[in-house]
């Protein structure tokens, strides 16, 4: 199968580490589902605050290393290290008829580095 569109334009955004590349990228109701938070995070402002933290978090080591693809839906593996832990994860994206992205759920282990990523995430935001 070949890369659906959403997923080629996520992997050129996230290879840039430019959150300004988001906004054609996401549907204005997005909803993000942290490994951190509890509560799925609704709308394209706060998508975009986290997404642009895990640039700076995940993107220096962030590489995917696997994708399966469905109807309008992606699961990507990737692998990235948070302060000397290796953090292992999937990216689940899902998009509309119009290619933008309507739910991004992103999945985080093992603990050690998913405590890791909470931490510099957490400082990250609030900067």
């Amino acid at each position: 199968m070949t890369t659906p569109a959403p997923v080629e334009a996520w992997h050129r955004v996230a290879a840039s580490r430019d959150p300004a590349g988001l906004d054609d990228l996401l549907a204005d109701d997005v909803v993000f589902r942290s490994p951190a938070v509890h509560t799925p995070q609704e709308g394209k402002a706060i998508t975009t605050a986290y997404l642009a933290a895990a640039f700076v978090v995940l993107g220096p080591g962030l590489r995917y290393v696997d994708e399966w693809y469905g109807e309008g839906s992606a699961v990507l593996e990737f692998e990235s290290f948070v302060d000397g832990l290796t953090v292992h994860g999937v990216d689940m994206l899902r998009w509309g008829d119009d290619g933008r992205l309507t739910s991004f759920t992103v999945m985080v282990r093992p603990m050690k580095g998913l405590q890791a990523l909470v931490a510099a995430m957490g400082a990250e935001l609030t900067r």
